[in-house]
């Protein structure tokens, strides 16, 4: 038998690991080779790469793996590695999935690490790792885990054949939450980024408290029509007859589960909620509860209040906390948060560059001229506009039409099919910036007039939400809309998010930016854009723009809780419509903090000032990507490389040496695509064509002069280094140069090229080999190869 030390991971898992686990556990409830998350997305130049996935090797369950309820996690190494080689990843991967126990084994014994208690037992004997009721038994008397508890977690889960399951941090939501409802907590709070799946996580809640018999009737409430329309459709078909939808006020009382929009309960003077008794149902799930159902002072305030004995499940991706306004007053702290910081890093959201736009007129104002009137004849108050007035108070032609342009022209270098989000100041803003679009692709919109379209409400165009929505529909590409699609719109395939609006509210900004976390890698979407006109990127900077909820509202013992809307409640109760045009249809509340509200009062029912013939620019760009710790990169983004290089290499001669080292430079390059250094961006700035990496990294790095790979090829070639060997592998090698100058290090390098067709023209794989002294012999003539070609440091660039 092969010794233990020459045994790889996988057979030490085989021969031992795995036999001393299943020893005790049966396979109904152990997974293997568990990938939980999906590899962070890096942007490299226009390009997008996955980074390595984490996975388990064993997620242990008590139950049964349909709870989605592991308790013990195990990593194996292999025998080179001691007994707690693993334990570091173990605890990690446990942290992160939440999972009480952690194993680590190298085939001789196991290692614990009990995450409860913070203690490790080491040389635990592979005969002796504990058996289920064993771990579940101090679990629960460490944990304090109780009967009414284990009754409702190992309730299994939904599942349908073809259906996704829950990711990790889904079924730590829904767990939670049912750990709470067991506890008898009654109002609880989920933070859950934007495109992590809210709706699925309130499914399954529901799903499992209904088999469970912990409730008998659910409401699922939302404040927009498409937040009860897409889980009907969805998520929340599996529960088919058993589902009502609460519209027309029409009474039923025959369903588990019902569904309404706020306004549907509760327009006008009479409440249509009241028809049901306080106690009809048993739980209530509050969708997008950042906007106004917490608010005391909300209309709609009064539905949670005169349901109370229920239990009450907020769920958000962006809770609203400001000095007025706390929904964690109300729902108290969240039971769990998955940051978009998190989502990113694991994969499941999209990373995103930023394009900073500045414009001439937005930096230095727009004053007029003595006795200047608008396109209308009004006189033009004599003060400098700024930023925040344009297409609010001011509208100057030029400076629509250039942000069209800019949009356009970027769909244009990238891909004119791009789905592309604008956001406007309001409805009248997006009617001009959609005419501008329309006239800057005019090609494209004589053959498809849905290329554009504006999507507020009330527009025409407003039933062609469901087509942009669609990943399998073309049309439209470009959305204009202003708060309509802000947030609640499943936008999968958005690749382009513009921001030509003005938001003061955080909670807004990040449900904006939402809009384009979905990863879609069926249809191409790997990493959106935002490309931004009004300065919003300041936000990213702002410490509450990610992570968990901070409250900043504190209410004493007796106070009253009393907060004021911030601007995002934006929808009259009476229609259930929204985006009205705040400046000629009356304030609805639109109000961000930025604009002389009580000035635009006064000029109520006038038409605002509208110019042209102004002279507006560009006056420079900036582009920003994501580094690897989730912050934007705001030097040049080979300044960025070169101290990421420096960092890892400080001297040339090391970051040779490990480029030469075959294994060692693929793991350089995934650690520099991890941490931001983008090759092929970096690449594009060099004037010499057909460049190595080598000599891209060179470059960036140590400021070598780049050779291409045309000169490395040309240097072997009159170097004499050919003339060692036989005609015949002098063409070999003369072949395998071609195949490096059309491709990279790694094609030539590699066993596989002897199977093109130009090879096996002078003969088989295994005859080629031989000629060279057999497969020992070829690979050193690799090495050499390989070698040669970056054997001359370049000259220093000047």
């Amino acid at each position: 038998m092969i010794d233990k030390k020459d045994m790889t991971e996988e057979e030490i898992k085989l021969n031992f690991i795995t036999p001393a686990i299943t020893d005790k556990w049966p396979m109904s409830c152990i997974r293997m080779e568990y990938y939980f998350t999906a590899g962070r997305i890096t942007i490299d130049g226009r390009k997008a790469k996955r980074g390595e996935a984490y996975k388990a090797d064993y997620l242990l369950y008590y139950n049964d793996v349909s709870s989605n309820f592991p308790i013990a996690v195990v990593e194996a190494k292999d025998n080179t590695h001691s007994p707690l080689g693993g334990l570091p990843q173990a605890i990690k991967y446990a942290q992160a999935m939440q999972i009480p126990f952690a194993f680590a084994s190298n085939g001789d014994s196991f290692t614990m690490h009990d995450r409860l208690t913070g203690t490790e037992i080491e040389d635990i004997a592979l005969e002796n790792f504990p058996s289920p009721d064993e771990l579940w038994k101090q679990y629960r008397q460490e944990s304090g885990f109780s009967d009414k508890e284990e009754s409702l977690i190992t309730v299994p889960y939904y599942y349908h054949e073809g259906d996704h399951e829950p990711r990790y941090y889904q079924w730590i939501a829904i767990n939670k939450v049912l750990a709470g409802v067991a506890r008898g907590d009654k109002r609880m709070l989920i933070v859950l980024a934007t495109g992590t799946g809210k709706t699925l996580v309130a499914f399954q809640i529901i799903w499992r408290l209904l088999k469970a018999k912990a409730v008998r009737r659910v409401l699922f409430l939302a404040d927009r029509d498409v937040l009860v329309s897409q889980p009907m459709r969805d998520d929340f078909a599996p529960f088919g007859g058993k589902m009502y939808r609460i519209e027309k006020r029409e009474m039923d009382t025959a369903h588990e589960v019902y569904l309404s929009l706020y306004h549907q309960l509760k327009n006008g003077a009479e409440n249509f909620y009241t028809a049901y008794d306080r106690d009809f149902f048993d739980l209530v799930i509050v969708d997008e509860c950042h906007r106004g159902s917490a608010n005391e002072d909300s209309s709609w305030h009064e539905i949670l209040e005169y349901f109370d004995s229920a239990i009450q499940v907020g769920m958000t991706a962006t809770p609203k906390e400001t000095e007025e306004t706390s929904n964690i007053e109300y729902f108290g702290e969240p039971v769990y948060t998955y940051s978009l910081k998190q989502g990113i890093d694991d994969g499941f959201l999209a990373p995103y560059k930023v394009i900073r736009v500045n414009l001439d007129i937005d930096i230095n104002g727009y004053r007029p001229y003595p006795g200047q009137v608008d396109m209308y004849g009004e006189p033009l108050d004599d003060r400098i506009y700024e930023q925040k007035d344009f297409d609010r108070i001011l509208v100057v032609k030029e400076r629509t039409e250039l942000v069209a342009k800019r949009i356009s022209d970027f769909l244009k270098e990238t891909d004119r099919m791009a789905k592309t989000i604008v956001f406007c100041e309001d409805i009248s803003h997006a009617e001009r910036m959609r005419k501008a679009l329309v006239n800057e692709n005019n090609d494209l919109v004589v053959s498809e007039p849905h290329y554009i379209a504006q999507i507020t409400s009330g527009s025409d165009e407003k039933d062609l939400l469901d087509d942009f929505t669609d990943p399998h529909e073309p049309y439209p590409v470009i959305a204009v809309t202003s708060k309509l699609m802000s947030t609640g719109v499943n936008t999968q395939t958005c690749q382009l998010v513009v921001l030509d609006r003005t938001i003061g509210s955080m909670t807004e900004f990040k449900q904006i930016i939402g809009r384009g976390t979905r990863v879609r890698e069926d249809c191409g979407k790997m990493y959106f854009t935002i490309m931004d006109f009004r300065k919003n990127y300041v936000k990213f900077a702002d410490p509450a723009f990610d992570g968990e909820p901070v409250r900043i509202k504190d209410v004493g013992e007796g106070e009253p809780f009393n907060p004021e809307d911030d601007g995002t409640e934006d929808i009259p109760p009476e229609n259930g419509t929204e985006d009205i045009d705040d400046f000629d249809d009356g304030d609805n509340g639109g109000d961000d903090g930025n604009t002389d509200w009580g000035d635009r009062k006064k000029r109520k029912g006038r038409k605002r000032f509208v110019i042209n013939g102004v002279s507006v620019n560009i006056v420079n760009e900036k582009v920003e990507y994501l580094d690897a710790n989730g912050n934007l990169i705001t030097v040049s983004i080979i300044d960025y490389s070169r101290s990421q290089m420096l960092r890892l290499y400080p001297y040339f001669e090391e970051f040779r040496k490990v480029w030469l080292a075959q294994k060692k430079k693929q793991e350089l390059l995934q650690k520099l695509v991890a941490d931001g250094v983008f090759i092929d961006f970096v690449k594009e700035t060099i004037p010499e064509e057909n460049v190595d990496d080598y000599d891209v990294l060179s470059y960036i790095g140590y400021n070598k002069q780049p050779l291409t790979k045309d000169e490395r090829i040309d240097r072997i070639l009159i170097s004499g280094y050919l003339d060692k060997f036989s005609k015949e592998n002098q063409d070999i090698i003369r072949l395998l140069l071609e195949e490096y100058r059309e491709h990279d290090i790694d094609e030539l390098t590699s066993m596989r090229i002897l199977n093109m067709p130009e090879f096996i023209q002078k003969g088989t794989p295994p005859a080629i080999v031989k000629r060279f002294g057999g497969k020992e012999k070829y690979m050193e003539m690799l090495s050499e190869i390989e070698a040669e070609i970056y054997s001359e440091t370049a000259m220093t660039a000047s």
